[in-house]
């Protein structure tokens, strides 16, 4: 079975613990992170594993089939209808996006206790 082939959009305060098992689980694959202030934490964490990142969401979007899951960790619905515009522009119909509430729920059971989202909405669109 082939791993996982994810990306993130966010890296602050939700995104970074994601990011920490995700590059930890052989079984996935991070191609891609997204997120405005490369000063984070999972920005940094993500470079010092080689993983590509940018400022612009979008790229990751249109990356296609390159990508099984998008997980979408912003808390910004505009984030959301632009992924969602972008799939159906694109004609893609192999990537899934995770909503950030259901990545919650994962991190959530993975660690045994509720997860917080405690990041700030910041303008990605």
């Amino acid at each position: 079975m082939k791993p996982f082939r994810i990306a993130v959009i966010g890296a602050g305060e939700t995104g970074t613990p994601l990011l920490a098992a995700l590059l930890s689980a052989p079984y996935v694959e991070l191609v891609g992170v997204a997120e405005l202030d490369h000063a984070t934490a999972g920005v940094q964490m993500a470079l010092a594993h080689g993983v590509y990142v940018t400022r612009d969401f979008t790229e990751l979007a249109r990356r296609g089939d390159d990508i099984d899951i998008l997980i979408d960790v912003t808390g910004v619905p505009s984030v959301r209808e632009t992924l969602r515009r972008l799939m159906r522009e694109t004609g893609n119909d192999h990537t899934l996006i995770m909503h950030e509430r259901i990545a919650l729920l994962l991190m959530s059971l993975g660690c045994g206790r509720l997860a917080d989202s405690r990041h700030e909405l910041v303008g990605y669109a």
